[in-house]
């Protein structure tokens, strides 16, 4: 099970850089090749993003209810075949990768209980199946712009430097309202946390030691009520500015971002 593996990954990639599978075109390049260990020092350029937060939802957190945290939905984790930064880069390594910050994160902020959306933890294994499915349907219903939850559009269109922040109380289709009760029916959750798509790419010869594209859609949602709480769309590219290579933390200038998100006070936002 996709998700499950996840957790066992995650003890090899905090045990080394990790390790590739046998499966994979990249190759398996051991502990012993993970490369220079300490702090990967970033410059980051080609940037935009947009925020978008609803004040309602903020001033109504409740702070005694459950935040579930789903896996990553969509991943696209790309890097040239032999590159030696790439052994430990993976679909599932950029998905721990960022969900590593992101309950630091929803935890600093929110302060409430936390708990991974994954099959055999919060999500029984008899549904399996049915979380699956929940997922595709949610992602493929109307959401902004008449465009699908999963599509990075709306966002992309929105998006520019400095980062752009609205504060918006987006209406919610019913369908998608109706979708998202049913994980509060179920799995007695008031809010879920989607990161909704991730996409690296590795370029190896960026920058001093390597480095990489970014591009996210990460989603906060209050599934009692059906609406969203925050969303943050993120785009930029990562160049190396030391000897450390690319090799994990993927994710720590999106994490950045998000605190940021976070903890903007939508009082101080003004729309144009």
């Amino acid at each position: 099970m996709k998700w499950l593996g996840i957790l066992i990954f995650a003890f090899a990639l905090l045990a080394c850089a990790g390790n590739r599978n046998a499966e994979s075109a990249m190759g398996d390049s051991g502990c012993e090749e993970c490369g220079e260990q300490g702090e990967l020092e970033l410059k980051i350029s080609d940037e935009k993003g947009y925020v978008e937060i609803n004040p309602r939802a903020i001033q109504n957190w409740d702070s005694l209810a459950v935040i579930g945290s789903f896996p990553t939905q969509k991943i696209i984790a790309l890097c040239p075949e032999n590159s030696k930064i790439c052994h430990s880069f993976s679909e599932d390594a950029v998905d721990f990768d960022l969900a590593h910050y992101e309950d630091s994160l929803l935890e600093k902020r929110f302060s409430n209980s936390h708990e991974q959306m994954l099959e055999g933890l919060r999500i029984p294994e008899k549904d399996s199946l049915e979380i699956r499915k929940w997922a595709a349907d949610f992602l493929a219903l109307e959401f902004a712009d008449g465009k699908a939850v999963q599509d990075l559009f709306p966002w992309t269109d929105r998006a520019g430097f400095p980062i752009v922040y609205s504060s918006f109380e987006r209406k919610t289709p019913q369908e998608l309202k109706k979708k998202l009760s049913e994980i509060f029916r179920k799995y007695h959750v008031r809010y879920i946390s989607v990161p909704v798509t991730v996409q690296v790419e590795i370029f190896p010869k960026l920058g001093r030691s390597g480095g990489f594209s970014w591009k996210s859609l990460w989603t906060l949602w209050d599934v009692r009520l059906g609406e969203l709480v925050l969303l943050s769309f993120n785009e930029f590219t990562a160049k190396t500015t030391s000897r450390i290579a690319p090799e994990r933390g993927w994710a720590k200038p999106f994490a950045a971002r998000l605190d940021g998100a976070l903890s903007r006070d939508p009082q101080t936002i003004e729309n144009h």
